[in-house]
């Protein structure tokens, strides 16, 4: 009498989970591994760098020295550097919301449906974002001369003294206005697109409660784009402590208003490519990045608990 014999694969030890697991787990890193590299390489290894740069200084006699945390304490006493601060922490104040309320403003009559010519008025706001920054600051720059531009044919054609718009007083205003005509696009862009979303239940709602057209914004859009509001206000501020193209470039037209310390981003940059002072100036640079995540951190953090 014959015997059945199992199938061959019936007789084959199982396999024990944690060789499942520990495969899943190559797996994983298989498809992040290409990610984590460029992270890598690309964002942590240029912090960790500057890090190092910022604990050291270059010396006459000896080279690089380690000085720890001397750097900072310059940058600290350094009254060129809280100017600087001073200044962009001034632009943010004013040029940040006039120019999201601008962009707001203009969603809002977009998403209205009573703006005629709606895709036309969207393609024109955010055409500005279209052109580069060097671009759009030469533009202004010449529009701007007094001897040249804009600014100067004006006087000469109507016999007038207008302000100078690069002077000490004027300088940092007009530089908030090429920023602002630059990015009301973008940020128009942001808040249209959050609106196109908001359910028509609510709007179909209000109308039946019988609410006005300010009511409908103040009590649905502008919650329903909070979001939205945060978002933008984040990389406002963060743009805005990252000033650097616009007096950089007009820097040639108003030597005497735009001097190298008038950013932290172009004090930086003097420091290391004028002034060869390159230790010192990644001290400033982490410390202004440090203040800009703390400050973008707050924004985020109160924006998102009145959200909730």
């Amino acid at each position: 009498m014959t015997t059945l014999q199992p199938p061959a694969a019936a007789t084959r030890p199982p396999i024990r989970p944690s060789a499942k697991r520990d495969r899943r787990s190559w797996t994983g890193w298989g498809f992040i591994g290409p990610f984590a590299l460029v992270f890598a390489f690309v964002f942590l290894a240029p912090i960790v760098y500057s890090v190092y740069l910022s604990l050291y200084r270059n010396q006459l006699i000896g080279g690089n020295h380690f000085v720890g945390l001397d750097n900072y304490t310059q940058a600290f006493q350094d009254d060129q550097f809280w100017s600087s601060l001073e200044r962009v922490s001034l632009f943010l104040l004013i040029q940040v919301p006039i120019m999201l309320g601008i962009a707001l403003f203009v969603a809002l009559a977009l998403d209205s449906g009573r703006l005629f010519g709606r895709d036309f008025f969207r393609i024109t706001i955010f055409l500005p974002y279209a052109v580069p920054a060097v671009v759009a600051t030469l533009m202004w720059g010449f529009m701007y001369g007094t001897q040249f531009g804009l600014v100067g044919d004006i006087n000469s054609a109507l016999d007038v003294t207008l302000p100078d718009p690069l002077s000490t007083h004027l300088v940092l205003a007009s530089i908030g206005n090429i920023v602002t005509w630059e990015f009301v696009g973008y940020n128009m862009l942001i808040f249209y697109s959050a609106l196109r979303v908001v359910p028509n239940s609510l709007y179909e709602a209000a109308e039946i409660d019988g609410a006005g057209q300010f009511r409908v914004i103040t009590a649905i859009k502008l919650p329903a784009i909070r979001g939205a509001l945060v978002i933008a206000t984040i990389f406002s501020i963060i743009g805005s402590f990252q000033l650097f193209n616009e007096p950089s470039i007009l820097r040639p037209l108003a030597r005497n208003a735009i001097t190298t310390d008038y950013t932290p981003n172009y004090y930086t940059y003097s420091l290391s490519f004028n002034g060869q002072q390159h230790n010192y100036s990644a001290a400033v640079a982490i410390i202004m990045g440090l203040i800009t995540m703390v400050i973008a951190y707050v924004v985020q953090l109160r924006g998102m608990r009145k959200g909730a």
